[in-house]
């Protein structure tokens, strides 16, 4: 279970229980504005957010190949939205998309890899009649042309699309062919932006090649609090080159909350950087980096969409905030 901590409290607690046991004055005010029409259905749970924080909108960050801005946060479908649609589960996920486009977030990231992943968004897309305020990205994952536009048509009927803000050539499989497919679907209006992703430190040599030789609009990084590698190379050659970076795994499969478990957030993070959730806390550091344009936590319940949003309403920590972040990190053990 993912878990998620409240400065107030001193024993872990996970996000759903942190959401529906904390209160303060202003907690419903607040959630009205940071649940839109999800309050009523929230109400008693009186999450501690900071009113003026709740009515602040989500922070943008341009697109350096088109100067377009995109909220910094996103929403990732991998394992969470694999499910079946008769699932229990499943009216969760509704909600969570519907929480998220409606509280100020675009960019959800999928594949065709991930299950039903994409054949449940684009259900919940049916349902929601909200495609049009997502900023949808997803990948080719597979080797050979013919494949991958035949993958690539699979995706766009299961989303029930016909077109896509983003197309990323999945863990750099057969990169030269799928680019050349993806600059094509461009050409034709289909797609917006191209993009490439990995998830592995051994490919990150062959990542920066391709980086340094093509031109694309997107890079996908594996990149948490405990996992900075990518901060060495990747990203400064990013910001060098132009390219707009979203971070995957920005939890470490579930590493930082662990770690976390137990511990009380420092109190000058709520103090300084509005932040009341260890969630927050680590999409915040990954967002202190400049390079960064967003981050794209896994988020399959309505309530960890707000307190991610949240997360991207207050305060971004400069350089010296980032280093106490990472100091009191470190404390941890």
């Amino acid at each position: 279970m993912i878990k998620s901590h409240h400065s107030s409290r001193v024993r872990a607690i996970t996000r759903k229980r942190f959401l529906k046991l904390a209160a303060a004055a202003g907690g419903a005010l607040a959630a009205e504005r940071l649940f839109g029409t999800f309050a009523p259905a929230f109400a008693q749970s009186g999450p501690t957010y900071d009113p003026a924080v709740a009515a602040k909108p989500v922070q943008t960050r341009p697109i350096p190949s088109s100067g377009e801005q995109l909220p910094i946060i996103g929403m990732g479908t991998a394992v969470v939205y694999e499910i079946e649609t008769s699932d229990a589960k499943f009216p969760a996920l509704v909600e969570a998309v519907r929480a998220f486009l409606q509280g100020g977030g675009k960019l959800i990231d999928t594949s065709p890899t991930y299950g039903r992943a994409e054949q449940n968004l684009g259900e919940i897309f049916k349902r929601t009649g909200l495609r049009d305020k997502a900023f949808l990205a997803t990948k080719i994952s597979i080797i050979g042309e013919p494949a991958g536009i035949e993958q690539n048509a699979a995706s766009m009927k299961d989303l029930g699309t016909n077109r896509l803000e983003l197309l990323q050539v999945h863990n750099i499989k057969d990169t030269a062919v799928h680019l050349k497919t993806i600059r094509r679907l461009k050409d034709e209006g289909k797609v917006k932006y191209v993009g490439i992703t990995t998830s592995s430190e051994r490919s990150y040599p062959e990542y920066e090649q391709i980086m340094k030789a093509e031109k694309i609009d997107f890079i996908q990084i594996d990149y948490a609090l405990d996992n900075r590698k990518a901060e060495e190379r990747i990203l400064p050659l990013a910001k060098d080159r132009g390219m707009a970076v979203l971070t995957a795994l920005p939890f470490g499969r579930g590493r930082l909350f662990g770690k976390a478990r137990g511990k009380p957030l420092p109190e000058w993070a709520a103090a300084e950087l509005d932040c009341t959730s260890w969630a927050q806390f680590f999409l915040k550091f990954l967002l202190s980096n400049p390079a960064v344009n967003g981050v794209i936590p896994g988020t399959d319940k309505p309530e960890y969409a707000v307190d991610n949003l949240y997360a991207g309403r207050g305060r971004i920590p400069d350089a010296k905030q980032r280093e106490r972040m990472l100091a009191d990190w470190e404390k941890l053990g």
